[in-house]
């Protein structure tokens, strides 16, 4: 298969030939086989040979006890470095920086920053546009555009009008576009919304101005994300001192401030434990993909094309230029802070059943694993070895994912219950529980450490709320770490299991868009 045809794979009905197309949905079955195998097999086993589960269960809370240990020194050195990235006068350094010949100058770089937005209201566009206005890039070099959903209605067509009325003198350019309904081939949402804006700009400006793809940094941000002031500043600084830059995509971390101190308790572990992964990610930068808002050379968004018929367009965005260069493409981590919302709805079940949907978008993200392997099967100019490290690295992910959080909290009794009484008279039904109940009490060790790094990331209580209401919220920030077990179960293993499940037997997602509440 050319490589035109296989880069634009979303899943295994797009492709024509019948043999690829059983192999591509086989692939699809493997993270359901190896999730739902290892699950099913603790069960089994713990009836028919439960010394053999007990000796696993061991095991793997050893394995898991290392990991934490392991994840929590990256996640502390990932912690220190974004402190120090975050103090840092990135505008003054591009100034001061030295550059060789054939490098772009700085005052030359161009970002090119689209919104896709989809019934949002006014405020939270305006907040996420006010936060690009404070950053101390020169505004002379940004080009903001808009990218509306004809779908949403006139409505929210006349919203950002408005908008773009309001601000279109802040920018070099202020641009609208509209992203047709049922466009054929596409799935409606923020990919292909973002791909239709690309398009949109190119035209309209980046073509008609000449301005080189070398010069262009094009950052794709979900539309509550709020940038700190040297955010712009600091890409720019990567982008410049990158040994490859245009084969390069540039990372932020990740943070859910925008409405942490509205939020529920289960939600702020849930967006805070993310920041943490994609911090951790950050110190494993060859391991690290483009996730929710990140930045691209303008030669890559405009020449490999943004994903269009994808939900996870982020990190399907750095395989298909993955797979284009031939493994010539990296993720570089910027150790700096962009800010978005927690999830957040207009009552607490409400609030749950949101937080259960994104999650379970989020771990759609399995489906590149099948994108993946097809990639790899027909790109022969990959080394084997970079193929192997990369599907071991998302196959352990995903598995991770879904069964973790179930084997460690619940299947450790399983040989017990199961077991008869033949093996529960032996010594290893007696120290079963109590070995893993203390393995499990030293990698509390890893919740601590979340627990503290996570006030010393949380913004200041607003002034506007009331003292009492400030006072929980500060007193609950360290306890709230207890529903950790409870969250890292229904909304961890739970979604990312219906989502492999889903993968398994065809039933593809679309794109839910998360519903944003501010109180």
């Amino acid at each position: 298969m050319e490589k035109s045809e296989y880069l634009n794979i979303s899943k295994a009905n797009d492709i024509k030939n019948r043999k690829e197309r059983w192999l591509y949905r086989f692939f699809e079955m493997i993270p359901a086989i190896l999730s739902l195998g290892t699950l099913f097999s603790v069960f089994v086993f713990s009836w028919i040979e439960p010394s053999w589960v007990a000796i696993f269960i061991i095991c793997f809370c050893f394995y898991y006890l290392f990991r934490i240990f392991y994840f929590s020194m990256h996640q502390i050195f990932g912690y220190l470095r974004v402190k120090k990235n975050m103090k840092i006068n990135w505008l003054a350094e591009l100034r001061h920086l030295r550059q060789g010949s054939g490098r772009p100058k700085w005052k030359n770089i161009c970002h090119i920053i689209i919104l896709p937005t989809y019934k949002e209201s006014q405020e939270i566009i305006e907040e996420s546009i006010e936060s690009i206005i404070k950053s101390e890039y020169p505004k002379e070099k940004m080009i903001v555009v808009l990218a509306v959903e004809e779908r949403a209605g006139e409505k929210f067509e006349k919203q950002a009008r408005a908008v773009a009325k309001k601000y279109s003198g802040s920018f070099f350019k202020f641009l609208i576009s509209i992203h047709p309904e049922n466009s054929k081939g596409e799935i409606a949402g923020k990919g292909s919304n973002t791909a239709f804006a690309g398009r949109e700009v190119k035209e309209k400006i980046v073509d008609k101005l000449k301005i080189p793809y070398e010069n262009i940094l094009v950052s794709t941000f979900d539309i509550d994300t709020k940038v700190f002031p040297q955010y712009f500043s600091c890409l720019t600084w990567h982008y410049l001192t990158e040994e490859n830059p245009e084969n390069t995509s540039y990372q932020p971390v990740p943070v859910y401030n925008n409405n942490i101190w509205s939020a529920s308790a289960f939600a702020r572990v849930v967006s805070t434990s993310n920041t943490f992964w994609q911090m951790i990610q950050q110190e494993r930068s060859e391991k690290l993909t483009t996730y929710s808002s990140h930045s691209t050379p303008g030669k890559v968004f405009f020449e490999v094309g943004y994903p269009f018929n994808v939900v996870m367009d982020d990190s399907r965005i750095f395989w298909k230029a993955y797979l284009n260069y031939d493994g010539n493409y990296r993720v570089v981590p910027m150790y700096y802070l962009a800010s978005m919302d927690a999830v957040m709805a207009k009552n607490l079940w409400r609030t749950i059943i949101n937080q259960y949907k994104q999650q379970k978008r989020w771990a759609w993200g399995v489906a590149e694993i099948p994108y993946m392997m097809f990639g790899f099967l027909n790109n022969k100019k990959i080394s084997l070895r970079e193929k192997i490290g990369h599907l071991y690295t998302i196959l352990d992910g995903f598995w991770s994912w879904a069964t973790a959080a179930i084997l460690l909290f619940l299947l450790g009794w399983l040989p017990i219950l199961l077991g008869g009484k033949k093996f529960n008279f032996t010594v290893l039904s007696f120290n079963l529980p109590i070995l893993t109940s203390q393995i499990m009490t030293i990698s509390m060790v890893g919740m601590f450490v979340s627990a503290i790094l996570s006030t010393w990331l949380l913004p200041p209580v607003p002034k506007t709320m009331k003292w009492y209401l400030r006072w929980f919220k500060k007193s609950t920030v360290f306890l709230q770490w207890i529903f950790l077990p409870v969250t890292l179960i229904l909304f961890g293993s739970l979604p990312a299991l219906d989502a492999q499940i889903r993968l398994a037997l065809g039933r593809y997602m679309g794109f839910w868009v998360t519903e944003k509440v501010r109180k």
